[in-house]
């Protein structure tokens, strides 16, 4: 038979035995355990998403004045690592990717999700969030 507990009894029996948690985590901790711990194997974003290496944020500026961390810009141009396969559409079909890997390319300001693999900020991106390609 199972006993009824009153409050006071519960938060004694709280203390002693504390709740046992949950074990799922939210697949935002989940992308972040799985890209810092399998840092050496290969990336494949799903869908029509895309990992980019951000460029370099700015250290100083034009006439040699040093920026210090909140001052410098997020940058917005990247170097595509990983393309996924496209998203499919409502027939079934796979709509085809217009970046490849190695592209340079523009990206939203705020788009995106950052991680870090190996101690490289990257960021995953979809597709509709990439603005231009940088031709050289």
């Amino acid at each position: 038979m199972d006993r009824q507990w009153s409050g006071s009894e519960r938060a004694v029996r709280d203390r002693v035995t504390p709740p046992i948690q949950s074990r799922r985590r939210r697949p935002s901790q989940e992308v972040r355990t799985l890209a810092t711990a399998t840092a050496s194997k290969k990336l494949l974003p799903l869908g029509d998403r895309v990992v980019i290496e951000p460029s370099a944020r700015e250290e100083m500026t034009k006439s040699g004045i040093v920026l210090p961390d909140t001052a410098k810009e997020k940058p917005q141009e990247g170097k595509i690592l990983a393309v996924g396969p496209g998203r499919i559409l409502d027939d079934g079909k796979r709509e085809a990717m217009d970046v490849k890997v190695g592209q340079k390319v523009l990206y939203g300001k705020y788009a995106g999700t950052e991680f870090k693999v190996d101690g490289d900020d990257l960021l995953i991106v979809s597709q509709k969030d990439i603005l231009a390609i940088v031709e050289d």
